[in-house]
């Protein structure tokens, strides 16, 4: 991970540059799981807020301007990746700091809604915005002057959308999403729209992350363009609007949440233990025993094309240059899940730092020299045959009999898709598997072939061998013009 600040938008550019000639405010975006954190820091002092797992970034930063980090500041419980509030602290001295009703299982300032916290020469006011979670909390930035400068907003408020009010109650049953949003409201209108509308809005995440229905792909924006432009903040809105567009849609979070949850409650271990114990290289006999005597994952990382060329037996694809963590997330139900780590030369370190970051923290090694070692060793190997667009529709002319299978999003497929073919969204691959007849040969596609990568090589470590994958997913279906496509639900059962 890079500390990088995120450049700023052209309409509030000059508000930008004023807060950086008073102190350094850098966004810390992680694409891969679409989450911001921040390094704020003034006359020597800094915070960290929602820090990822992975710490030493932040103290490099903080070291290079000769600056302490005085604070980490958490917006709440995470659930979707495991936060580094406990190593940051333990290596720099920082005080934790959660908002109200948080009961962390380890030692953290709970700070009282209204309470300020001084950061060199500028103030950071605690503002309690229950709704996303209870303990939900935004930071408020004033410079010496008192004047407000910028939110950090956690999953409060996101640029475009607002927090789901329904991950709490996955924890505690009691809360309901209908108690969450009606929370949420509350926070929004009496804590975040009566500020001033030039103050800069930070939020945890952008578009593509679970935590929001529909986010922007813009990570940051004023609270002013907010206030027109979010269909949440619309000032005539009355709260069972609010409730009822909030809710609207919401699809099942990711299985791993609840356990990421628990972790940034309870604690976990440190990471320098995790990176200890998965970087282990092992040759090919050692890691097919490793293999054999345990009930490890074999986690193969690589490119989903190159995969598909050869593999070892039973292994899954989920390919590093994707959206890594979340699909490791959604496809290993359990995070202490043993896992063995086929992937490229140089990247293995990278890897396992991306496993813990969503909490998969029992990486157990992996294969020295990659696949090519294997091979070298005269090892068994298999392979998943793809096809093109155009060998698709020549083999549907030749057998109509063969099963097209869609594993987008039941909302993607919806939109667009070939007439006749069915839909199991990867997400429920674990949940639909008894659908899938192994008697039957599927051509499978998504929008480019990631994700159906990962959905062939699930099935085929279970003894699914009847599986194509079509590259380049729909989009090359489309352009293609040999298919004929709607945006219509085909009512005819395909599996």
């Amino acid at each position: 991970m890079s500390l990088t600040r995120q450049a700023a938008r052209p309409k509030f550019a000059h508000t930008m540059n004023q807060l950086n000639r008073i102190m350094k405010i850098e966004q810390i975006y992680t694409g891969c799981l679409a989450q911001g954190a921040y390094y704020i820091e003034s006359n020597g002092e800094a915070v960290v807020i929602d820090p990822l797992r992975e710490v030493e970034p932040y103290i490099s930063r903080a070291e290079k301007s000769d600056a302490k980090i005085k604070y980490v500041l958490e917006t709440h419980f995470h659930a979707d990746f495991v936060s580094g509030h406990l190593d940051l602290s333990e290596k720099t001295g920082a005080r934790i700091v959660f908002g109200p009703t948080a009961q962390p299982g380890f030692e953290a300032h709970i700070a009282v809604d209204g309470e300020v916290l001084t950061v060199g020469n500028a103030t950071i006011k605690v503002l309690h915005t229950p709704g996303h979670t209870m303990e939900s909390t935004c930071y408020l930035l004033s410079d010496a002057a008192g004047k407000d400068l910028a939110i950090f907003t956690g999953d409060t408020l996101f640029i475009g959308d607002v927090g789901r009010p329904d991950l709490a109650q996955k924890v505690v049953a009691d809360l309901t999403q209908d108690k969450l949003a009606r929370h949420l409201f509350n926070s929004l209108r009496t804590k975040i729209m009566p500020l001033a509308d030039d103050i800069v809005v930070y939020p945890a995440h952008g578009a593509g992350s679970a935590c929001g229905k529909n986010m922007s792909k813009e990570t940051t924006d004023t609270l002013g363009n907010q206030k027109r432009f979010n269909y949440a903040l619309r000032a005539d809105m009355t709260e069972e609007e609010f409730v009822k567009e909030v809710t609207d849609g919401l699809t099942p979070p990711p299985a791993y949440f609840p356990e990421n949850v628990m972790m940034n409650i309870q604690g976990y271990d440190r990471i320098d233990t995790v990176m200890q114990r998965g970087n282990r290289a092992l040759d090919p006999d050692a890691f097919e025993a490793a293999a054999n005597e345990t009930d490890a994952i074999l986690l193969d990382t690589r490119d989903a094309g190159v995969f598909a060329k050869g593999f070892i037996p039973n292994a899954i694809n989920i390919g590093i240059d994707g959206s890594f963590a979340p699909w490791v997330g959604a496809m290993i139900p359990d995070i202490r899940q043993k896992i063995l780590i086929v992937t490229e030369q140089g990247r293995e370190e990278e890897v396992i730092t991306r496993l813990a970051r969503v909490g998969y923290d029992y990486t157990i090694g992996y294969l020295n020299g990659g696949f090519e070692a294997w091979k070298e060793a005269g090892k068994e190997t298999d392979q998943i045959e793809s096809i093109t667009a155009g060998e698709m529709a020549q083999r549907l002319q030749e057998d109509p009999a063969l099963t097209v299978l869609d594993v987008r999003k039941a909302s993607e497929h919806f939109s667009e898709h070939m007439i006749g073919s069915g839909n199991i969204p990867l997400d429920y691959l674990n949940d639909r598997l008894s659908e899938i007849d192994k008697n039957k040969t599927y051509l499978v596609h998504c929008a480019s072939g990631y994700r159906s990568m990962i959905f062939n090589s699930i099935l085929k470590s279970r003894g699914y061998d009847r599986v194509i994958n079509v590259t380049g997913g729909f989009k090359t279906m489309k352009e293609s013009g040999l298919f004929q496509i709607s945006n219509y639900v085909c009512p005819s059962t395909m599996l």
